[in-house]
């Protein structure tokens, strides 16, 4: 039987390009105090572990160090089937349609088969464009009037959201959804074709490939799904390939003339 809670074993909070080492050890404090163990840090400027375990205290050194470092937001997000990101800006591309207590109920029954990563972005910035194409979901923390959060307090927010979500999600069924890594070989291979046969523009293919992931991450796709349309693409190769190849055996060139052939003289 389905559980009524976030499954907190399957749920990792990353840190993408933090700033300072303090925040770092102030935010596994956090996620040890709501239960969660997974902190994920991605290309840190300072990671200075005695100022991490400063903030971090002794009730999470465990945390600390079971952290796992990456250099590269792609890379550490790879394993995990579904991705949330956080920001305070809101419009153009970021189509932020969650809070945090309703994405954390929406957490319960895709967390029971599914990785999921929380990504808070750098102290001062926040996530770019290029780091959200990476999300299923963004999640704003609404704020009265001063929208910015330190990055420990917002960790604790989505954290406690999640730790408090005990309603039961009914018979509600979330399958095993494709992972980050392939649904990134999916879109690779489908902006390639797609340029291949012209139907985005090559100048410019992130922007035109924007509204698809958009379209598949609303449909949250399962690895057989993936690896489906992965085959339709090859096969869409194959067949212009072929199709090209038959174009060319056909088009025989016109026969030369052999000499000594033509009118004879009487």
């Amino acid at each position: 039987m389905m559980s009524g809670r976030v499954i907190l074993d399957n749920i990792a909070i990353v840190l993408q390009q933090p700033r300072y080492p303090e925040n770092i050890g102030a935010a596994a404090r956090a996620i040890r105090n709501m239960g969660i163990r997974q902190l994920v840090v991605v290309n840190p400027r300072d990671f200075d572990i005695p100022r991490v375990l400063k903030m971090a205290t002794h009730s999470a050194t465990d945390v600390v160090d079971a952290i796992s470092l990456h250099d590269d937001l792609k890379h550490a997000l790879s394993p995990y089937h579904y991705v949330v990101g956080t920001t305070a800006r809101l419009g153009g591309q970021r189509q932020v349609f969650k809070s945090p207590s309703v994405l954390a109920q929406n957490l319960i029954p895709i967390s029971q088969e599914n990785q999921v990563a929380i990504v808070f972005g750098p102290e001062d910035r926040g996530l770019s464009n290029e780091d959200i194409r990476y999300c299923h979901a963004l999640v704003n923390i609404p704020t009265a009037e001063f929208s910015s959060l330190n990055l420990a307090q917002a960790v604790m927010v989505m954290c406690y959201e999640m730790f408090n979500a005990t309603q039961e999600a009914g018979k509600k069924f979330v399958p095993r959804l494709a992972s980050r890594h392939e649904l990134d070989g999916m879109y690779e291979q489908l902006r390639e074709i797609l340029v291949r046969i012209s139907y985005i523009n090559p100048e410019n293919p992130d922007y035109w490939m924007n509204s698809l992931r958009h379209f598949f991450t609303r449909l949250q796709l399962r690895a057989k799904e993936v690896s489906m349309i992965r085959g339709i693409c090859r096969q869409v190769n194959w067949y212009g390939e072929k199709r090209f190849q038959d174009g060319r055996n056909t088009e025989k060139p016109a026969p030369e003339p052999v000499e000594g052939e033509g009118e004879k003289d009487d």
